[in-house]
């Protein structure tokens, strides 16, 4: 879950699905005369609308810690290794291109992004429990065998676009829009494992963002994000801030994308 306390008072939480569903339409319309759309498109962009729904069992029993705040998704994730499995089965089990990227995205995130983005800088724990450890070792294992029938140069861009999209869902879901910047992202299928250039991210308008260079088949390209915002930012207890939660109307918050 994606927790913001708003000046205002209230709580702005953006479920790490809502957040999911944003990357997906980054994948979605991905691609054009500079930029190579994903391949097999299908695959790839299933693998980004879906990537963060191993959240989806905590999303749907959120908690709050003793000062009576919901934690967000930096303090929950190494409690969730078996929903994590979930995702990563249920995904295989549709699509096993789209399962073993979203498996590399999940072990990734504990591996600094395997050295994929050089900005924004990897958040890395300071130490990583026995059971991620074992998770991590049994799904990379996992990985090198889907990938001996597959060519890895496409996997690893594909594995690298999944790393700019969400970060892009990311800079949407986390804060009002600012100047940033990502990279590097790729632009074919035929550099190599570090080829890219930077996007520069720059607000000119209240949630509209000039994008350059502008990677979309779309000009300008609007996107949709689904949040709930509650009244109040601490509650007494649990019974409470899940009322409030499951009663807290859903915001649909607009953003258009532009060429700079």
């Amino acid at each position: 879950m994606i927790v913001r306390k708003e000046a205002n008072g209230s709580l702005l939480m953006i479920g790490q699905t809502d957040h999911s569903r944003l990357v997906g339409q980054f994948a979605a319309h991905w691609g054009n005369e500079s930029f190579a759309a994903p391949q097999p498109f299908d695959s790839v962009v299933r693998a980004a609308v879906y990537h963060d729904y191993g959240w989806l069992s905590y999303e749907t029993n959120p908690t709050i810690t003793q000062d009576g705040e919901t934690p967000d998704f930096r303090q929950v994730g190494a409690k969730q290794l078996d929903s994590y499995q979930w995702c990563v089965d249920w995904m295989a089990g549709i699509d096993r291109y789209s399962g073993l990227i979203v498996s590399m995205h999940r072990t990734g995130l504990w591996r600094r992004r395997y050295g994929s983005i050089a900005y924004p800088t990897a958040f890395n724990p300071r130490a990583l429990s026995d059971e991620t450890e074992a998770f991590i070792t049994k799904h990379e294992a996992w990985q090198e065998e889907q990938q001996r029938t597959l060519d890895p140069a496409q996997v690893w861009t594909n594995y690298r676009l999944l790393q700019v999209w969400d970060l892009l869902g990311l800079y949407f879901c986390c804060a009002e829009p600012t100047e940033d910047h990502i990279e590097p992202a790729p632009t074919s299928y035929a550099g190599g494992r570090a080829d890219g250039v930077t996007l520069s991210l720059t607000p000119v308008a209240p949630r509209r963002v000039a994008v350059d260079p502008y990677p979309f088949n779309e000009r300008p390209l609007g996107v949709q994000l689904t949040a709930k915002r509650l009244p109040e930012q601490r509650f007494a207890d649990l019974a409470s801030f899940q009322k409030a939660y499951f009663q807290a109307p859903t915001e649909i918050l607009d953003f258009e994308l532009v060429a700079a």
